[in-house]
């Protein structure tokens, strides 16, 4: 499995699929990338040479933010919208959902621990 930014991507997918693997890379920026470098897209990821390996790390290294450094703009960018208690940042508080989904019967199923809802009254 090559490895790239810390990240193993799997051998016997095409290059273009291989590379979203890694976090805070898509479709289209791993159409980019490929563009930039001079690589064929339909390339399995396991025919890549150690130098075609070098030149995407310091590629994506250098042009996008990915992996730990966009896990912890997230949190902070989170941790920002709780400490001025805005709408958005109390809703992450108390784990509802924050983009406006409906919560009257489906956010139960959101995010976090199971919530138990009391049983209709016969």
């Amino acid at each position: 499995m090559p490895r790239v930014l810390g990240v193993d991507i799997p051998d016997n997918k095409r290059l273009e699929i291989s590379l979203t693997y890694i976090f805070g890379v898509g479709r289209h920026a791993s159409n980019e990338i490929i563009e930039k470098l001079g690589l064929d897209r339909n390339l399995r990821a396991h025919k890549l040479s150690q130098d075609d390996i070098a030149r995407l790390n310091a590629l994506i290294q250098t042009d996008y933010v990915v992996e730990g450094d966009l896990r912890r703009q997230v949190q902070n960018n989170i941790k920002r919208l709780t400490n001025i208690h805005c709408y958005r940042g109390q809703r992450h508080r108390v784990g509802l959902p924050v983009r406006g989904q409906r919560t009257r019967t489906n956010s139960r199923t959101r995010k976090g621990r199971r919530k138990t809802v009391a049983n209709k009254k016969k």
